[in-house]
């Protein structure tokens, strides 16, 4: 079986964001940032022109999706036991456990994830990735997709994606 895949490594595709983990037991990292890099690498059908997707329309998605989180303080906003409430006044007021902090609403960016942890960003991103990718070009029939969030060179959360997976 033959397969084709591009791949995408651009030094402008990053973000920084500002979070904290919560672990397993309940303690939680400090309150820091990191300057985020994104890989990806799809795979699909190769096209009777002889693309897989034109670099030119890949690089765009993926900067739009990093320039959503860019300069903010990201959010897991399904956890158990974090609280966020927007105050009248414009801020943002986050609570965990003995924790609080208040900061400007348009800074905080409350994702659908239940940790903010690399492995949970490059999910996020990967399928907001593929909703983008079938919405805007429906002829490109993504295989796979593999996309990865470094936090810190050399250290990347990696999501997978593939058609034929069980369950799909």
């Amino acid at each position: 079986m033959e397969r084709w895949s591009i791949e995408v490594e651009k030094e402008y595709l990053k973000f920084s964001a500002a979070h904290f983990l919560i672990f397993p037991d309940g303690s939680a990292e400090r309150l820091h940032g990191h300057n985020y890099r994104v890989y990806v690498a799809l795979e699909a059908r190769l096209s009777r022109f002889g693309l897989v997707l034109d670099f030119q329309h890949i690089k765009p998605l993926v900067r739009e999706l990093v320039g959503e989180l860019d300069e903010r303080w990201i959010l897991p906003g399904e956890h158990p036991e974090l609280r966020v409430e927007r105050r009248a006044d414009g801020l943002v007021e986050v609570r965990y456990r003995e924790r609080y902090y208040a900061a400007p609403a348009e800074d905080v960016l409350v994702l659908p994830l239940n940790n903010t942890s690399a492995e949970n960003l490059s999910t996020l991103l990967a399928r907001r990735l593929l909703e983008r990718l079938r919405a805007r070009f429906p002829e490109v029939e993504v295989s796979a997709l593999r996309l990865a969030v470094e936090e810190t060179a050399g250290q990347r959360g990696v999501y997978h994606y593939s058609a034929d997976a069980p369950g799909r």
